[in-house]
């Protein structure tokens, strides 16, 4: 972190233990996202009126380049927030999630779903055809496979998109579709 931990505590005494866990939480981001600049976490324990049920409540606040992530757990969300310790183990695993998603984000590392495997039919008879891949392989469909359009209605060069599993004798397309814009 590039500027000192805040801590800031209302409604209660500051307290050494609670401190402690504190900045041992904090120094543990660190390890999710390097360049944390600033971390104010506010502990805060519900209005002297309340005599029974106290649920502490704990906000996280991470100034990142270019980013700020807040955390509040307030104390409806669980009764285990009865204990200051485990609402500090709740809201920062909270925060390593939201670091980690923001590091995830920073490095392009989003999961992105594969495009299908697309082609041409290259050549057609009675109750199959083949497709040919832009890497030149050539994949077998039998006419049962296609989907959407009838088998008859395919012409050698039209664009077709299909999931390909291993067959008997090579690769197959196990469903063919027409590619997007064909008709």
């Amino acid at each position: 972190m590039q500027t000192p931990l805040q801590i800031t505590f209302r409604n209660l005494a500051p307290s050494e233990a609670i401190e402690a866990k504190i900045r041992e939480r904090a120094e543990k981001l660190d390890t999710f996202y390097e360049r944390i600049i600033g971390c104010h976490v506010t502990v805060e324990a519900p209005h002297r009126h309340h005599h029974q049920g106290k649920l502490f409540q704990v906000g996280i606040d991470l100034v990142l380049p270019g980013a700020e992530l807040v955390v509040n757990r307030a104390p409806h969300d669980h009764h285990a927030h009865e204990d200051v310790f485990v609402a500090i183990h709740d809201a920062f695993d909270s925060a390593r999630r939201q670091l980690q998603d923001h590091a995830r984000r920073q490095r392009a590392d989003t999961k992105v779903h594969a495009e299908p495997p697309h082609g041409r039919v290259s050549k057609l008879f009675p109750d199959h055809g083949f497709i040919t891949t832009p890497d030149e392989r050539e994949i077998y469909f039998h006419r049962q496979s296609l989907l959407g359009t009838a088998f008859e209605e395919l012409a050698i060069g039209t664009a077709v998109r299909f999931v390909e599993e291993q067959g008997h004798e090579g690769p197959q397309a196990s469903t063919v579709r027409l590619a997007d814009g064909e008709s």
